[in-house]
């Protein structure tokens, strides 16, 4: 015995992510275990639409669309019949006013749920606020990345965050763990990013000549015997930009189960590495509406302490 599930529609705002993506491999990967017959009827019959209108599948979304998700029925297992809540987000708040909500996000979770195990951090939010009458991403994070996430509670600030983070007004500073010797202590990594589809549908980016300028300040926090922690400043917001500059180095991060050492995961996996040593350590920006200089900064999570302190003990 199945128990049908339904969604409530949902309203996405388009970030510097998902640029350029055409609509329905857009809402593909918002609708996981859906078929895509069903994705087509929605569009077919207007049912998903961009900033209120019908729009064809293979229309390119750009920064600022407001995409709609009606409502789904999906049919979930007995036992996977009720999502997943994880503990109170609102444990992790950093910073909070009528205009935004910046959390320390848990590595693990995803920002937006799909599979119907559990839920996004966006559909958990909603569930814990439900007098807030708007509540939208105002950037991404990787599913197993922790630290600094901001979310809008009102459209006018995600709109000037849209654009403050498009003309290069906050800064975004990370933690990462790279395999190898780092050698200098400043690092300008300037690679042009493009992205592509693999072979199964997976969205990908590489270093390209005809990508998009992508711009990583690294430097280095401290040298392990066969690692290497370092701050990562980005100047641009590329997908996986951090990501790809390392692995493009030869440097790949620790953990990374897309661009990184395969082989060298599964033994940090055995040394108790069991995700991406990637951490959101910090954001600097004006507040978008008041104009008030904001730091926010995430402290690094007990997994990734844990790890570095045996790296201490065995290396020294």
């Amino acid at each position: 015995m199945q128990e049908a599930r339904k969604e409530a529609v949902i309203k996405l705002v388009i970030g510097e992510e998902s640029v350029g993506q055409r609509l329905d491999n857009f809402l593909f990967r918002h609708l996981k275990g859906v078929p895509k017959s069903r994705v087509y009827r929605m569009l077919r019959g207007g049912e998903a639409r961009v900033n209120g209108r019908r729009a064809e599948p293979s229309r390119r979304l750009v920064s600022g669309d407001e995409v709609r998700i009606p409502p789904v029925r999906t049919a979930l297992p007995e036992q996977t019949a009720r999502p997943r809540i994880a503990r109170s987000l609102l444990d992790r708040v950093l910073y909070r006013d009528d205009a935004l909500l910046i959390l320390d996000k848990p590595p693990g979770q995803a920002v937006h749920g799909g599979s119907g195990v559990s839920l996004g951090i966006v559909e958990q939010l909603r569930a814990e606020l439900p007098e807030a009458r708007f509540l939208e991403l105002v950037h991404r994070l990787d599913k197993e990345t922790s630290g600094v996430l901001v979310i809008a509670l009102k459209r006018a600030a995600l709109v000037e965050m849209h654009r403050m983070l498009r003309e290069g007004e906050v800064g975004k500073t990370y933690l990462a763990l790279s395999a190898g010797a780092w050698r200098d202590e400043v690092r300008n990594v300037r690679l042009p990013l493009q992205k592509y589809l693999t072979g199964e549908g997976e969205r990908r980016v590489a270093v390209h000549a005809d990508g998009q300028a992508a711009h990583t300040v690294f430097r280095l926090v401290r040298r392990y015997a066969d690692y290497s922690l370092l701050e990562a400043e980005l100047k641009t917001g590329r997908t996986h930009q951090i990501r790809v500059h390392l692995a493009a180095l030869k440097h790949p991060i620790a953990g990374d189960d897309k661009y990184g050492d395969f082989d060298l995961n599964r033994h940090l996996k055995k040394q108790g590495l069991k995700r991406m040593f990637l951490h959101a350590a910090r954001l600097e920006f004006r507040h978008p509406l008041g104009g008030a200089p904001l730091r926010i900064e995430a402290p690094m999570p007990e997994d990734l302490g844990r790890f570095l302190q045996g790296l201490d003990e065995t290396s020294g």
